[in-house]
């Protein structure tokens, strides 16, 4: 039994260095958010670089956050940031760190959807289960971010089921159109609505269109095909990627949320439009990130743009409704993390013990030991 095994199973270096939306403004998290596709490369580089044992990155449009295994963390934090971000950023003042016990509490309190901006919303733990496979398949989790993960997703589902945390919650996106419905006072059934992106959040938006009585829905997507099956389900029109500037034309709001890593509405692409509106009032609502709208379009007159720090307000709102049972899944939480951090001493116990009885070399009945 070696010393490398021993160490590997010592809970007390878990450890989680992140920034979120309570602690980062959008302008920061957009420069270090890693994409879906690119969490497996961003991960080696992240244990291979800043010399961590296990490592799982998460990166949503709320949060960037680092789990794994390894020592003297405290040490490697600005090094673990360096291999996210293309320029060399001080993120000291807005980074967490949390080790052992208390970064075992925040899985699962993120897991669980009570760490998010809507409290209670489901898309997280998806996020979390698409994060973990990613760095499990290329081998970069092991014995303890293996069993830390597995047990965070049945906490999140817990949560779900026995709590009535979620009841009524909503995603960013549908936040989202309920902000545009409060900008215009009177309503969502004579406006038409423009989808840039028809990804979850994109989906989340039409739905919430549909039931609000959105006049009529635009869904504009890079895979045109993807655009149409989601419009047709709801009675919209799909169009093609290129044709969204010609569609603003007519939107009344436009919500946005493409995962592309560049900008996809300039000024001078607004400005363009604009003469075209007949000084009609344009909302502009930009939950991606990083962010898919350019943030001197708020410039121009008559345009009115919203990113996805702004729907905090909101968000705080609809919160007070389910904050009588962050009780219950809190007493989930801190019971489920007492189990999982006594499992994994025992497991390093029984480790150390039966390294400490093997003798190298020694003759038990005619063989080697």
């Amino acid at each position: 039994m070696n010393q490398e095994n021993n160490r590997g199973l010592d809970p007390s270096k878990i450890f989680v260095v992140g920034l979120s939306y309570k602690t980062a403004p959008v302008e920061l998290r957009e420069k270090l958010a890693v994409r879906p596709s690119s969490l497996p490369c961003h991960g080696c580089r992240l244990k291979l670089n800043a010399g961590l044992d296990e490592v799982v990155l998460l990166s949503t449009c709320n949060r960037v956050e680092i789990y794994g295994v390894t020592s003297w963390v405290q040490s490697k934090v600005h090094r673990i940031f360096r291999q996210l971000a293309s320029e060399d950023l001080d993120v000291t003042p807005y980074v967490y760190v949390k080790e052992g016990a208390e970064a075992v509490r925040h899985l699962f309190s993120v897991t669980g959807g009570l760490d998010s901006m809507v409290i209670g919303e489901t898309e997280i733990a998806g996020q979390v289960k698409n994060a973990y496979t990613a760095a499990q398949a290329a081998g970069l989790t092991g014995p303890i971010t293996n069993r830390l993960f597995q047990t965070a997703l049945q906490i999140g589902k817990e949560i779900r089921t026995h709590t009535a945390v979620g009841r009524g919650a909503t995603s960013v996106g549908s936040v989202a159109v309920e902000l545009a419905e409060k900008i215009l006072e009177r309503g969502l059934s004579d406006k038409t609505v423009m989808i840039l992106g028809a990804g979850k959040m994109g989906e989340a938006c039409v739905r919430h269109l549909a039931k609000r009585g959105a006049r009529s829905v635009l869904v504009a997507n890079r895979c045109l095909e993807r655009a149409e099956t989601l419009a047709a389900e709801f009675g919209g029109r799909a169009l093609a990627f290129s044709e969204r500037l010609t569609a603003l034309a007519e939107a009344d709001i436009v919500v946005s949320s493409t995962g592309c890593p560049t900008t996809v509405l300039h000024k001078d692409e607004v400005a363009a439009v604009l003469s075209l509106r007949r000084n009609r009032p344009l909302v502009l609502i930009d939950i991606a990130v990083p962010r898919d709208i350019a943030a001197d379009v708020d410039e121009l007159d008559n345009v009115y743009l919203y990113n996805i720090d702004h729907l905090e307000t909101i968000v705080r709102e609809n919160s007070k409704l389910r904050e009588q049972e962050l009780v219950r899944c809190n007493d989930i939480i801190a019971r489920r993390v007492k189990a999982l951090m006594g499992k994994l001493a025992g497991r390093a116990g029984e480790r150390r013990a039966a390294a400490e009885t093997f003798v190298p070399g020694l003759v038990v009945g005619g063989a080697t030991a």
